[in-house]
């Protein structure tokens, strides 16, 4: 059985990107710890869910671009 390489770049877009990590703060942490802030931070934010089409559609008609900026 052959393992796959460790997936450095992915959790290094994740640690540097959505957590914002410095270079030292990422390379003194565990994959374990980065994958237990990830978690965290979803549970912080939440996850945004697409939006339906009908929910768009009442968006635009409630909010409209329409002539806004037009003289």
């Amino acid at each position: 059985m052959v393992k796959s390489p460790f997936p450095w770049a992915e959790l290094a877009q994740i640690g540097f990107g959505e957590l914002r990590l410095s270079p030292e703060a990422f390379w003194a942490s565990s994959p374990r710890e980065l994958t237990l802030a990830v978690q965290a931070k979803q549970k912080m934010f939440g996850h945004a869910a697409p939006l339906e089409r009908q929910r768009m559609a009442e968006l635009m008609a409630d909010f409209p671009d329409g002539d806004k900026y037009e003289s």
